[in-house]
């Protein structure tokens, strides 16, 4: 199926919705942006404010330090979420170079494989990580080192390119499989950051806070991109345990969060009031996991709009977004334009202007076919065109009697309950050495609050039972455990899964 932008049409007035354009290059949005939002605030960081324009000449003298590099030249930033950040990223991506994004949890070693993997030709760096750059300096002096902080009087213009020029490479993330990067153009950036617009009333001159890495797609792109191409201020907020105090003092009108950050902002909304989220903030945009119909039902009844969406890094983010999440609140919604969804033997394809031009330092010959992308996930379509992920291929569990049983498909049932916060079904075996499925749950601590720890474990219990018998045959659990404690994550929020080790 090939969608239009006119599904998103209701969802907004028509002058917004004439707003949202197509544009072909990063350099392109940057200059209407000065056009149009030159004077407004562009970024708050560290109790001080930078305009549109003020961020566009930082920014053209970073790129004077950029030393006119030729068109594509891989330009590493290594800063965790900062002015610095955005300024070094729009300098590098308009001088028309590739940015590539290095996660700020990695060490030294990590860092001179990445700089070879990606072929790095320079590397900005924040000075706290000096440190980590140890072995670059001593065994690649060629690569040029320039710190995040560097200013230069003299300014350099942006540099002409097209949506075809490589706009950055952003590392995969995910459960499972090993850690790759994906090569997005200036075209796929640019159609990220326009999907980010449909689907909600108020786009433009909003509040964004910023709590999510600026090297994951969902922080780089919704976050960022979207902000900026809408003329609204990004608060950054560096340390996510001052994420309500934060919001307290910018009064953010959209978040963008991971599941797991909304629900721990909804349990201490419930016991502390509505205000610790702010009472301008109306819409939260939640991904890069499932989103729990309990969530957008109980930020519902305290004003706040939830929207779920699908998407991966190598689609620039974005490939759904569910404007009708009350309505259809296990869907990641309508797909947006300017892309080809199409489902063989379960599974999501995908071509667009969104998608990566491929991966970088890693072969992987089985992710296309016949020019599509193959996700990997499982996925349906209802049929008023709204899309379903039902699971990962790779974690299929294929039982001893033939059948595949989908670990998300079974946790959905499960995660229905509302006292449910997350869960994880899994391969084991039973003490005589039997193929089992089994069942991990963690509770809501806003949930069962009446009753005992253990009362609370075995009415839990009880009930994750009552819709165990519900399930097919083949999908019940033979054995249910309440954790104490949260499962292990990715440093994108999302759930390790246990791999059985098949002896």
């Amino acid at each position: 199926m090939t969608e239009t932008k006119d599904l998103f049409r209701k969802y907004t007035d028509e002058a917004t919705f004439a707003r949202i354009v197509d544009m072909e290059t990063v350099s392109e949005m940057w200059q209407r942006c000065l056009r149009e939002f030159g004077g407004s605030v562009a970024i708050a960081d560290d109790g001080k404010e930078y305009t549109y324009r003020q961020l566009e000449e930082d920014a053209g003298g970073f790129r004077t330090l950029l030393e006119q590099p030729e068109e594509g030249t891989r330009v590493a930033i290594f800063a965790a979420n900062s002015y610095d950040f955005v300024k070094a990223y729009l300098a590098v991506v308009t001088a028309g170079c590739t940015a590539v994004i290095f996660p700020a949890h990695l060490d030294a070693a990590a860092v001179f494989g990445c700089c070879m993997m990606f072929g790095v030709k320079k590397l900005v760096y924040q000075r706290d990580f000096e440190e980590r750059l140890a072995p670059v300096k001593e065994r690649r002096p060629d690569i040029t080192l320039i710190p995040a902080d560097a200013l230069c009087d003299e300014k350099t213009d942006m540099t002409a390119c097209t949506g075809a020029t490589p706009c950055a490479i952003v590392f995969t993330g995910g459960t499972t499989g090993r850690s790759k990067g994906a090569l997005l153009s200036n075209a796929a950036v640019m159609q990220g950051t326009v999907n980010g617009c449909y689907g909600y009333a108020d786009v433009f001159s909003q509040r964004y806070l910023l709590v999510l890495p600026l090297s994951h797609v969902f922080g780089l792109i919704r976050n960022l991109m979207t902000s900026l191409y809408t003329g609204s201020t990004l608060f950054i907020c560096r340390n996510n345990k001052d994420m309500f105090r934060d919001i307290a003092v910018f009064r953010p009108t959209i978040m963008v969060m991971v599941p797991a950050l909304a629900e721990m902002a909804l349990t201490l909304s419930k016991r502390f009031g509505r205000n610790m989220l702010g009472d301008d903030l109306k819409v939260i945009i939640c991904g890069a996991a499932p989103v729990s119909p309990f969530l957008i039902g109980e930020y519902d009844r305290i004003g706040v709009k939830l929207l779920a969406g699908y998407g991966l890094t190598e689609s620039a983010n974005l490939v759904s977004g569910n404007p009708e999440s009350l309505a259809k609140p296990e869907s990641v919604g309508l797909p947006y334009p300017h892309q080809e969804l199409k489902i063989v033997n379960g599974e999501l394809w995908l071509k667009g202007r969104n998608m990566m031009d491929g991966y970088v330092g890693a072969a992987e010959a089985d992710a296309y076919e016949d020019g599509w992308f193959k996700t990997g996930d499982l996925a349906r379509f209802d049929e008023e065109g709204y899309l379903y992920i039902t699971g990962r291929i790779k974690e299929i569990i294929v039982l001893q009697s033939g059948e595949n049983v989908s670990p998300a498909e079974v946790e959905t049932a499960f995660n229905a309950l509302p006292f449910v916060q997350d869960s994880q079904v899994f391969e084991d075996r039973s003490e005589l050495g039997a193929q089992i499925l089994a069942l991990e749950v963690v509770l809501r601590p806003t949930e069962l609050t009446d009753m005992e720890p253990e009362a609370r474990k075995a009415y839990a219990t009880a009930e994750l039972e009552k819709v165990n018998r519900t399930l097919p045959p083949f999908q019940q659990v033979s054995k249910i455990t309440i954790r104490d404690t949260d499962f292990q994550r990715s440093p994108a929020m999302k759930i390790v899964r246990y791999r059985y080790e098949k002896n």
